[in-house]
């Protein structure tokens, strides 16, 4: 199927279409074969002069393109289907990367049989290391699943989930670079705290972050035992991290990303 898809249009392409139009064409995908969608001209512009994509108006996009990706705020997921939703054929692939949308939401407003494929990535997506979970909706074949795969996988791993898990994907790693900025800024506050140059604390943090996250993927140890590995008896590291769970570091985490999985319920139902 992926030999039949000659283009490829991005509907609505702001932070997290961008993305996905700057991957592609890292990847090498002829930008022949992209189109994008802008609601303002001064955005319009900013696409063609920055990648060379032709910007077009949303049914120009249905009619050429094999593939939507529709990158909208979900708030105005219904009223870009209501415009475009009579003009997709059926056998077009329709990829929803709209948080918190499922995918009976465009089923509902699109053509009975249309194959959608909702995607959940992340913004290091700008540095090739995204993660982006797949799942497929009621009409979406294999063939569509690893179509979607083959345009995802140049911006980093993808894993395929059922579509019931992508509101925790939402929360866990849709958000999840948030959480990570927040705790480094933290830390380098606390390294100012202690006496070191912002740009030193800068650099120890953003390395050790690097570092430990790379001993994670490639180690395939339990964080736990990585943890356990700097935690000397009466040490200082054991210290630190009594502060933390004394100060509920933990259970905040866990009510923060039910906090997220909620809110991306809440998005969906005013979607309706």
């Amino acid at each position: 199927m992926a030999d039949q898809v000659r283009t490829v249009a991005v509907i609505g392409a702001g932070k997290i279409g961008e993305l996905m139009l700057s991957g592609l064409l890292r990847s090498g995908w002829p930008v022949e074969r992209l189109l994008a969608t802008a609601r303002r001209p001064a955005r319009a512009r900013e696409l063609t002069e920055r990648y060379g994509v032709r910007v077009v108006d949303n049914l120009t996009a249905v009619a050429e393109a094999e593939v939507l990706a529709v990158s909208v705020k979900p708030q105005d997921a219904a009223a870009l289907l209501d415009e475009i939703g009579p003009k997709v054929p059926a056998d077009k692939l329709v990829i929803s990367l709209c948080a918190g949308l499922p995918t009976a939401f465009f089923n509902r407003r699109l053509p009975e049989g249309t194959p959608v494929v909702r995607v959940m990535t992340n913004t290091p997506a700008l540095v090739d290391k995204a993660v982006s979970a797949i799942s497929a909706g009621a009409y979406a074949t294999g063939e569509h699943l690893a179509l979607a795969e083959g345009m995802f996988s140049p911006l980093g791993a993808t894993v395929r989930v059922p579509e019931s898990q992508q509101d925790a994907v939402t929360a866990l790693s849709g958000s999840g670079p948030a959480y990570f900025y927040l705790l480094v800024e933290a830390m380098i506050d606390a390294g100012i705290l202690l006496g070191l140059p912002r740009q030193v604390a800068h650099e120890l943090i953003v390395q050790t972050a690097i570092g430990s996250a790379v001993m994670l993927r490639d180690s395939g140890e339990h964080p736990v035992k990585l943890r356990e590995a700097v935690t000397s008896p009466a040490g200082t590291t054991i210290s630190a991290i009594r502060e933390l769970e004394n100060h509920g570091v933990r259970a905040a985490m866990l009510a923060a990303l039910e906090a997220a999985r909620d809110r991306a319920r809440e998005i969906a139902a005013q979607a309706e």
